[in-house]
């Protein structure tokens, strides 16, 4: 259903030696983005990792957190405050290994048994 909460799971390939600057616009994000009404009230978690097995080595963030609804990230991309971060996230993070610097996969509840 297009109003209800859709849980992303961000994952940002970020640069070896940005690591520290994508750190810090990392602590901005989910704050901005609730700020703007965004994203529901379930807080963001986060994780990091060095890439998996026969990976190039860098760090590799995750983030998951709620959009409000379907509209939610079409309205991120037109706040000025969004874009801010997200500009500077786009600046520190790398394709590799064939894959995207940034992939955003949206997910909703399933229940197997039901």
């Amino acid at each position: 259903m297009k109003n209800e909460p859709e849980t992303v799971i961000c994952t940002y390939r970020v640069k070896a030696s940005a690591r520290s600057a994508f750190v810090e616009l990392l602590k901005e994000h989910w704050p901005t983005l609730h700020a703007a009404g965004l994203v529901t009230d379930t807080p963001v978690r986060h994780y990091v990792g060095e890439g998996g097995r026969g990976e190039t080595p860098g760090p590799v963030f995750v983030e998951i957190f709620e959009w409000t609804s379907a509209e939610a990230p079409n309205v991120a991309h037109n706040t000025p405050e969004v874009m801010r971060v997200w500009e500077g996230m786009g600046q520190l993070v790398e394709e590799r290994d064939g894959r995207p610097a940034m992939e955003f996969p949206h997910f909703a509840p399933f229940e197997p048994g039901a």
